[in-house]
């Protein structure tokens, strides 16, 4: 058909299915491991239930079903007594391996006295709890991958927020192969950008400078000895469904600041989602651990107005099955394949929901339009600051 022949009149309509009634299986985080570590229950919502998390004497962390199974009592609000999560309701006392273990009324326990208890993963710091629509345990060869680079004892602290989003988590993922928005939605220049899916991993690859229209903005609050800041380098994999680790460079006159950055959430229900980062930053050499650790709380309050600027956008957006692309809008259905396999048995996975698929946007249109998007920027502002 040629463009002659094109129905004018004709309008692309917007198709959005149901979300899905199932929730992602892999490992979701739930927050830092040492928060759980007060000796309280901690109540935690997450796919579609309550959940309890409580650490006992033998400082092993616990998730179970929140509602006690003898008269639904929530154990969110009960006691830790020892190794066991005691119930408000009748005390009834249940262990980190589900099993009621003791009923102090009771001249014994049922047999069947059993609640669902969640494979949890302690690791870098986190905490880890694995969801399975199945019941299956997890599997070795998905489990989440340590940060050995943490282990030279040159990094600061965890620097961790996290925030309630009421929309669906597939928003979050779509931007795995979103280049364009980091120009228009956080300010940046892309120069760079390549995806590669392959198992149950899905690689974000980055090069981008900085937007000098952006820095003539921030001269006037930046300090006068700061080193200018030239651009970053990103290798950003999602390890599973929800669990993303950020390998950052950001790269300034004066040498380079590493840094992780993770983006993880977990899903409340079908309609929200927690939304979590951490951050954690290289020392640079001659620097105190007190500067490291201010340089990386005002990183990471920077990082948060960017999952601010994306938050803003998810709120106003609708749900969309059949995005109109183009070329540089980057592979986001074969995306969308990619992240299918976690929300169907496993017997249903697909090769071409894992088969390693690569895509690297060219780059030559995008970043000639946006060099003189930058420069006419500039322009307009020296024009506006000249004399009369």
């Amino acid at each position: 058909m040629s463009v002659a022949e094109i129905n004018e009149n004709e309008v692309r309509t917007i198709e959005a299915a149901e979300v899905e009634t199932r929730f992602a299986r892999g490992w979701h985080c739930l927050g830092l491991a040492r928060d759980f570590r007060d000796g309280q229950p901690h109540s935690i919502t997450a796919f579609g239930t309550k959940l309890v998390v409580f650490v006992g004497e033998d400082d092993t962390v616990n998730v179970l079903d929140a509602y006690c199974r003898h008269m639904g009592g929530d154990l969110s609000q009960g006691t830790v007594k020892g190794n066991e999560i005691a119930c408000p309701f009748h005390d009834w006392r249940w262990g980190g391996d589900g099993r009621c273990k003791n009923i102090p009324y009771a001249r014994r326990v049922p047999l069947r006295a059993r609640t669902a208890a969640w494979p949890t993963l302690e690791q870098d710091g986190m905490l880890f709890v694995w969801n399975d629509p199945e019941g299956n345990p997890p599997p070795a060869e998905v489990t989440i991958p340590v940060i050995e680079k943490f282990n030279d004892g040159e990094w600061t602290d965890w620097v961790w927020n996290q925030m309630v989003v009421d929309t669906n988590c597939r928003e979050v993922i779509d931007n795995v192969v979103d280049m364009a928005h980091f120009f228009y939605v956080h300010k940046s220049f892309p120069t760079y950008f390549k995806n590669v899916f392959e198992g149950h991993v899905a690689t974000q690859y980055f090069d981008g400078v900085q937007r000098e229209d952006v820095v003539h903005q921030q001269d006037a609050v930046a300090a006068a000895d700061a080193p200018k800041f030239i651009g970053s380098e990103s290798e950003a994999a999602y390890w599973g469904p929800s669990f993303m680790i950020d390998h950052l460079d950001h790269k300034f006159e004066d040498g380079s600041n590493p840094s992780v950055l993770i983006n993880a959430h977990y899903p409340i229900d079908n309609n929200s989602f927690m939304l979590i980062f951490g951050l954690r930053v290289k020392r640079r050499e001659g620097m105190t651990a007190e500067a490291a650790e201010a340089g990386a709380q005002r990183t990471g309050q920077g990082i948060l107005t960017g999952f601010m600027q994306d938050v803003e956008i998810w709120k106003n957006k609708t749900r969309i099955d059949n995005p109109l692309l183009c070329e540089e809008d980057g592979p986001v259905y074969q995306l969308r394949r990619w992240y299918q396999q976690f929300y169907v048995d496993v017997a249903d996975v697909t090769p071409e929901m894992t088969d390693r698929f690569e895509f690297e946007i060219d780059t030559t249109a995008a970043v000639k339009a946006w060099t003189a998007e930058v420069e006419q920027n500039i322009a307009l502002k020296e024009t506006a600051g000249a004399p009369a």
